[in-house]
C-alpha cells in the first residue's frame, strides 16, 4: 500500500512487545490504511501510560490523496501571499493591478447596525439612516430579529438602487450586508433610464399617496407604517387626512380655540387626539387599545405618536382636508406642527404624481 516518508512501521500485533521503542515525552501519530488498526494501537499505548498519542484521521489513503499534486497547482506558480494575506502575482504588472484592487477593497468601510428586537418598520428605518451616513461603495452590516426583514431588505435594495451583498439567517437572527449604490431616481440610478425608471414609470411617479379617512387606532397604525416604509425607500409620500382621519393629527394637549355650536358638538363626540383613538375590532371599552399599546411597547414597536413624528422627520407630507376641517369645526391651531392644509386639488396633484394611492 505504501507508507509516509520518515515513519517507523510497526505492525499492530507487535505493539505490546515493542513499547520500549516509544518515548512518552514525544508526540506520537499513528496511521494505518483507513484508521481502524491505528485506533486500536492508540488504545494500547494510552493503556500503557502514553498520553500525547493521536490517530491520523482517514489513515494513509486520505493522506495519499491530500498530498498528491493538484491539477490547478500551476496556476499559482507565479503567485505569492503578501503580508496582508492576499495572493499576488510575481509578475510586476499583474501584481501591481492586483494590489490596487486589493487596496480598493480594503478601503471599503462597513457601518454595523444592531436592529435586533425592533419590529417592522424599525429595521428598515434604521437601515435608511445608516445608508445616509456612508459614502457610495461603503457598506452597512445590519442584524435584525424581525422575520419579515429578510424579504423587506431585498425589496428595499431593489427600490433604492443599493446592492444586497449577503443575507444570512441563523438562530432567529437575520444579517444583511448592503453596499451603497447609486440612489434610485438619480442621474445614473435605476429610475433614470431616459425619461422612465426601472418600473416603466417616470421618476415623478415613483411616489406614494395615502388617504386617511378612518379614526381607528389600527388603521392609523397601518397608514403610518406604510408611509414610513415609503420614506425609507426614498419615495415621496403624501398622507391626506380627511374627516375622521383628522383626529390622528390633532395636538395633545388640546389647545383652547373659539368654535361655533356645531364645532363644540363635534368636539364632544370626537377623539380629542391620537391618544383617544379606538380599535376597529375588539376595542372592549378601551381595553383593546391599552392591550395593543402594551404589546407594541413590549415588542419594541414605536408608538403611534412616535411613528407620526418619524414620518414627518423623514419628509412624509401631511395634508389636512380643509373642507373636512370646516364641516367638523377643526381649526388649524388644533393640528400638530408641520401639517399643511389643502383642498381636493392639493390631493389630486399628489395622487397624479404617485404610482399608487391607498384609501384607509
Amino acid at each position: 500500500m505504501g507508507t509516509i516518508e520518515g515513519a517507523v512501521n510497526i505492525p499492530l500485533q507487535q505493539i505490546r512487545g515493542r513499547l520500549g521503542e516509544f518515548r512518552k515525552d514525544q508526540t506520537i501519530v499513528l496511521f494505518c490504511g483507513v484508521g481502524l488498526r491505528a485506533y486500536m494501537a492508540e488504545r494500547i499505548l494510552r493503556q500503557n501510560g502514553f498520553e500525547n498519542v493521536f490517530n491520523l484521521s482517514g489513515g494513509y489513503k486520505t493522506w495519499e490523496y491530500a498530498v498528491q499534486k493538484q491539477s490547478n497547482e500551476d496556476i499559482f506558480e507565479k503567485s505569492i501571499i503578501g503580508k496582508d494575506d492576499q495572493i499576488y502575482s510575481t509578475d510586476i504588472e499583474a501584481g501591481r493591478k492586483e494590489r490596487e484592487v486589493a487596496h480598493a477593497r480594503i478601503d471599503v468601510k462597513t457601518l454595523e447596525v444592531n436592529a435586533a428586537g425592533l419590529q417592522c418598520p424599525g429595521p428598515i428605518l434604521e437601515l435608511k439612516k445608516a445608508i445616509n451616513q456612508v459614502a457610495q461603495g461603503d457598506r452597512v452590516l445590519e442584524t435584525a430579529s424581525d422575520p419579515g426583514f429578510a424579504q423587506d431588505v431585498k425589496a428595499w435594495c431593489e427600490m433604492t438602487g443599493n446592492n444586497l451583498i449577503n443575507l444570512q439567517q441563523e438562530k432567529g437572527q437575520i444579517t444583511a450586508l448592503i453596499e451603497k449604490g447609486v440612489p434610485a431616481g438619480s442621474a445614473s440610478g435605476p429610475a433614470a433610464q431616459g425619461s422612465q425608471g426601472a418600473s416603466g414609470l417616470p421618476p415623478s411617479a415613483l411616489n406614494t399617496s395615502l388617504i386617511m379617512f378612518s379614526q381607528d387606532f389600527d388603521r392609523a397604525l397601518a397608514t403610518l407604517v406604510i408611509a414610513n416604509g415609503a420614506a425609507s425607500a426614498g419615495k415621496k409620500a403624501t398622507v391626506f387626512f380627511t374627516f375622521w382621519g383628522l383626529n390622528l393629527i390633532r395636538k395633545n394637549p388640546k389647545p383652547r380655540v373659539s368654535k361655533d355650536f356645531m364645532g363644540r358638538m363635534f368636539d364632544m363626540m370626537l377623539p380629542a387626539h391620537s391618544g383617544k383613538l379606538k380599535l376597529s375590532k375588539l376595542n372592549m371599552g378601551g381595553m383593546g387599545v391599552k392591550m395593543m399599546r402594551g404589546r407594541m411597547k413590549k415588542l419594541r414597536i414605536d408608538s403611534l405618536e412616535q411613528m407620526l413624528k418619524t414620518a414627518m422627520d423623514n419628509g412624509v407630507r401631511m395634508v389636512a382636508c380643509t373642507m373636512s376641517m370646516d364641516v367638523m369645526g377643526v381649526k388649524k391651531e388644533e393640528l400638530i406642527d408641520g401639517v399643511e392644509v389643502g383642498g381636493v386639488a392639493t390631493y389630486l396633484q399628489a395622487a397624479d404624481q404617485a404610482s399608487n394611492t391607498l384609501f384607509i
